[in-house]
């Protein structure tokens, strides 16, 4: 689990697939550990909305706390077909 917390603090984004092939281990295992790591509140799941500014940390209307992400903060197209995202929680 440590290797994986490592991978994710790099700033890089990666699929469970490839973090699946970069760690030797199978797309469930990631999983099962992602969800260890989020239950434990050291990652938690991006959650992109376009119902207006929810706090995202990305811009700076929003305290930042819930992980939603204003329309204004997202791409022009969005992140469609993206996936599910993470972040790290930095104390």
């Amino acid at each position: 689990m440590e290797r994986l917390l490592e991978r994710l603090k790099d700033g890089h984004a990666r699929t469970t697939k490839l973090l699946a092939i970069e760690l030797h281990t199978s797309e469930e295992d990631i999983t099962r550990q992602m969800e260890y790591l989020e239950s434990m509140g050291i990652i938690k799941r991006v959650v992109f909305s376009s119902k207006g500014c929810q706090g995202c940390s990305g811009c700076t209307s929003g305290s930042g706390s819930d992980g939603h992400t204003c329309k204004g903060c997202l791409p022009q197209d969005g992140f469609q077909n993206m996936g599910q995202m993470w972040e790290v929680v930095t104390p």
